[in-house]
């Protein structure tokens, strides 16, 4: 069976050392769950090109598209470009078009170095973005994108708007007992239903209203409110709250 979904490589130094925060990340994973397209992981990993190498192999694995965040700069430690190419079995070329787009930027002034930015894995392509003059580096369907968060945004909505998912249908349900006292109803619904995802995640902040949060999500909504009555109907009673 072909690998479904999508899987991540967010790649720096300064996201192991927490010099930076990764805002990266958790953009992803909520953009992805917007557009429908499943999450099968997410790495972390330096900029060192062996462990780059390790973690895009395993991404192409388990997931149909890879994103990688983060080292593909003109700068010493931007080794993403090498690596991708080490882990799909390609050379490294230098892109025409970019050489083009980055004379366009600066004519007769750019550093040797910045040329670095018209380098990809052979075979790679750029996507436009509409409103920037930097393009968004793919090669069959991994896709490079910058750590800078504001880049790295624009660049992923782009790449979205060209794929296809389906939308989950999610209900919650917010209970004022513990796990213990619905762990039985939640077995039983979740082996009667497999192809619907019950979570249970207990809560332990006294501020809170309830102590269990509960949900049930699934691409068919139908399927979603059956598992829903279910639960409401084998529930010790007065432990349910309230639902969304």
């Amino acid at each position: 069976m072909e690998p479904m979904g999508a899987a991540a490589v967010i790649i720096g130094n300064e996201v192991l050392t927490a010099k930076v925060v990764d805002a990266n990340g958790p953009y992803l994973i909520q953009r992805l769950r917007e557009v429908g397209i499943p999450l099968r992981s997410l790495e972390i990993v330096p900029d060192e090109v062996d462990l780059i190498v390790e973690a895009v192999a395993r991404a192409r694995l388990r997931a149909r598209y890879v994103f990688t965040s983060g080292g593909i700069g003109p700068t010493h430690d931007d080794v993403t470009v090498r690596a991708v190419a080490l882990a799909m079995g390609r050379g490294v070329v230098r892109l025409p078009e970019m050489v083009e787009l980055l004379n366009q930027r600066g004519p007769g002034r750019l550093h040797p170095e910045v040329m670095r930015l018209a380098d990809a894995p052979e075979g790679a392509v750029l996507v436009p973005q509409p409103g920037h003059w930097f393009p968004v580096l793919t090669v069959e369907e991994v896709f490079l994108l910058p750590g800078v968060p504001q880049l790295f945004r624009s660049q992923l909505d782009t790449v979205l708007g060209r794929l296809s998912g389906t939308p989950v249908h999610v209900r919650m349900l917010y209970l004022g007992v513990g796990e213990g006292a619905i762990a039985g109803v939640l077995d039983r619904v979740a082996l009667d239903m497999p192809h619907v995802a019950i979570g249970s995640y207990p809560m332990f902040d006294a501020s809170l209203d309830y102590a269990v949060k509960v949900t049930v999500e699934s691409v068919d909504p139908a399927a979603v409110e059956d598992a829903v009555g279910r639960l409401q109907r084998g529930l010790p009673e007065g432990a349910l709250l309230r639902t969304e």
